[in-house]
């Protein structure tokens, strides 16, 4: 087999190796390898150009950073006829193995995507700065003077599924917050994921830039993972990016920090102060603007003061869009062509058009449902009643929390971050949209004149 190699470099083949044919090249570029020799050659060559790329990183000024984001965004457009090609080589393929619509959706770069991709690698390089900064000055003991500044991670290894543009929003996000970057995409976004990865990389080398302060996973092999996932020694933090079973296993065999950007069951309750058209129209966006993300709501919970007079409505509005509703006993008869729900639902993440309805006491029990059967992603509340609202954004426990509005804003872009590598669900150093902010740490610089501790 083909010797580790990186993106930016060409491929390393031994000199009697012959090359293979085009079928074949394509079967095992599908296929996992079993050459673990060369799977810990890869992750070796991966790591020893990750930490001295890092330590460049940190020390670039923001003026080239800015630059070499905004050389990368035009290597892109430049490149945008191979990109599409690529990516259309996946889909076709995605296809041909009978992949989900939610999936291949997520793989699309057409119909303007790739334009939202450069659209907002250019938002990134226009950020302010987050490296640096004065995060607390303060006099320590003995009159030493220490200041809290943020500082850069170091290596991050992002890991995802589906999606390509993750590939630019992982790499310019890294960049801007000043650190290097190892990218594993999945089998199914390969040639896009190499098309796009090829020319940020170009775009880095024509700023005189080191193009291995992005590095793209050339073996599809899982086994890959694992070895990557021990690397301790040169990776700093890991974040994976997609479905639970990803999540579960990067969690389970990482000696690296893990931030994890874990499933989307997210939900919204109507409350018995909701004004009913404004319920409808967060509902149907919320579920049905783009179902296969996990920003979208799986779970509809309404108080049983309004579920006579709204859930008919809803119905009528969400038939015709070919949403399969799942309800409980006391919403079922309200629903007509609802199916019953099952205890699996309340905890399903779809990422289609279904949607889970339930009839809630109140209050109280919106929110212990919440906590029970969601993934602490986003979840939301419509009323008019502003002492119920706040109630139930102090106590639902969630990275995001809306008070009429769609969960659907849960988004890097949206928020003003211009991508996201991830929605983090942990509790520690980042929650929610992780943009360049939550790819810095600090570190405390002190200044003295020759103190003691005595």
């Amino acid at each position: 087999m083909k010797a580790a190699r990186n993106i930016a470099a060409a491929p390393r083949r031994s000199a009697t190796a012959k090359r293979p044919a085009p079928a074949k090249r394509a079967a095992a570029a599908r296929a996992p390898s079993s050459d673990s020799a060369a799977l810990q050659a890869h992750v070796d060559d991966l790591c020893a150009r990750a930490r001295p790329a890092a330590r460049l990183a940190a020390l670039l000024d923001d003026a080239k950073r800015r630059e070499a984001l905004l050389a990368a965004a035009d290597a892109i457009g430049e490149a945008a006829s191979r990109i599409h090609a690529a990516n259309a080589r996946d889909l076709a393929q995605a296809r041909r193995d009978g992949l989900e619509t939610a999936m291949i959706d997520r793989l699309r770069l057409d119909g303007g995507r790739l334009d939202t991709v450069i659209n907002d690698l250019r938002l990134v390089a226009s950020l302010p700065d987050p490296v640096n900064q004065l995060l607390e000055s303060r006099i320590i003991a003995k009159g030493v003077r220490a200041e809290k500044r943020s500082v850069p991670i170091g290596v991050v290894a992002i890991i995802f599924e589906s999606r390509p543009n993750v590939t630019i929003d992982a790499a310019s996000l890294c960049l801007r917050s000043g650190n290097a970057c190892i990218l594993r995409g999945g089998k199914e976004a390969m040639h896009s994921n190499r098309a796009l990865a090829r020319a940020f990389c170009a775009g880095l080398a024509r700023s005189g830039l080191d193009p291995h302060l992005v590095q793209l996973v050339q073996e599809q092999d899982r086994g890959l993972v694992k070895l990557l996932l021990a690397r301790d020694d040169a990776i700093d933090l890991v974040v994976p990016r997609g479905g639970e079973s990803l999540i579960s296993a990067v969690v389970a065999c990482s000696k690296v920090p893990v931030i994890k950007h874990d499933k989307g069951v997210c939900s919204l309750y109507v409350h018995s102060q909701a004004d009913f058209p404004m319920a409808l129209s967060l509902v149907i966006n919320a579920k049905c603007q783009r179902p296969g993300v996990c920003n979208a709501i799986e779970n509809l919970l309404v108080d049983e003061a309004v579920a006579e007079r709204f859930l008919p409505l809803l119905a009528r509005e969400l038939n015709p869009l070919g949403v399969e509703l799942r309800a409980d006993a006391r919403a079922l008869p309200l629903l007509p062509g609802a199916r019953p729900a099952k205890e699996a639902d309340w905890s399903t993440e779809y990422l289609a058009l279904i949607l889970a309805v339930k009839v809630v006491a109140g209050l109280d029990e919106a929110i212990s449902f919440t906590a029970r059967y969601g993934s602490h992603h986003s979840d939301g509340i419509i009323t008019a009643d502003a002492a119920a609202a706040e109630r139930y954004l102090r106590e639902v426990d969630s990275a995001c929390v809306y008070h009429n509005a769609s969960t659907r804003f849960t988004d890097g872009g949206q928020f003003g971050f211009g991508a996201e590598v991830g929605i983090s669900t942990n509790r520690v150093h980042a929650r929610g949209p992780m943009g360049i902010r939550e790819l810095c740490t600090y570190k405390w610089v002190c200044r003295g004149e020759g103190q003691i501790r005595s």
